[in-house]
């Protein structure tokens, strides 16, 4: 629920799926995660008080996210990893393929980076892996996958296997699985047969690595510009480079940043 600029970044993740052509939406939260829920519900209160002041622009804003998508919600009790975060979602999935969206990484992509990856899709018919090209010293921070050098389509590859944050000297590859899946149903009896690992949590990685052993599973090279804000670095060059992208903020932004004189000497 962290802002980028003026509405929360999972928001973005949204906006996302929706321009995808997503129209239904399964949001994953746990406890405390209460404003998620509340974030995509419909404010009768709130949108009577805009209206009866006359706020009618303001009154658009909010209506727009509550008509965004139809929303259900599941509860994950425990944090018990992505794969489990998955696995509880099957009774409402049914037997449907079906997109993930962690919507801590946000991607800037036309079109966006879930709509390239349902073009994959529609291509293949297979699970489809968002990935990116890291440096070799971050490679122990993501999970990598090996591919097959065969190029299907641009960008797009067939995975021989998958390794879970491994030693950049073990790294099959460069290319990263980020925060954008497209999976089929017989991922969650995957998920079922996945032993949890040492931490207690099932993870989706090792979900897809048994999958793998029965169908083919596929890369989507993003191409856009993605914002790591689940750590602070990350969500700080998001929030410059989203205020930067907006026509109203830019100009005066950018003249703040230039005029900003941050050196050692500036600050005694």
């Amino acid at each position: 629920m962290l802002p980028l600029v003026d509405k929360p970044t999972i928001q973005y993740g949204v906006e996302e799926a929706v321009a995808s052509g997503v129209s239904n939406l399964i949001l994953v939260t746990g406890r405390g995660k209460n404003a998620i829920e509340d974030h995509f519900d419909v404010s009768a209160e709130l949108e009577t008080f805009l209206e009866a002041r006359g706020k009618l622009e303001l009154l658009e804003d909010v209506r727009k996210v509550s008509n965004l998508i139809n929303v259900s919600y599941v509860r994950q009790g425990q944090p018990l990893g992505l794969g489990h975060a998955v696995l509880i979602t099957q009774a409402v999935v049914g037997n449907e393929t079906f997109a993930v969206v962690l919507a801590d990484d946000v991607i800037d992509a036309d079109p966006p980076a879930l709509r390239q990856m349902i073009d994959v899709y529609e291509q293949l018919d297979g699970p489809v892996l968002a990935v990116e090209r890291v440096p070799e010293s971050d490679v122990a921070s993501y999970g990598i996958v090996d591919i097959d050098p065969e190029l299907l389509l641009p960008g797009v590859h067939r995975v021989r296997d998958l390794v879970e944050k491994p030693a950049p000297n073990e790294a099959p590859s460069n290319l990263a699985i980020i925060g954008r899946y497209i999976l089929t149903p017989d991922i969650f009896a995957a998920l079922e047969a996945t032993d949890a690992d040492h931490s207690g949590e099932i993870q989706l990685t090792n979900g897809l690595r048994r999958l793998l052993q029965s169908r083919p599973i596929y890369t989507c090279e993003i191409a856009g510009v993605r914002h790591d804000t689940g750590n602070k670095l990350g969500y700080l060059k998001a929030v410059v480079y989203f205020a930067l992208r907006r026509p109203d903020l830019a100009e005066p932004f950018r003249a703040y940043l230039d005029s900003l004189d941050l050196t050692p000497a500036s600050r005694t």
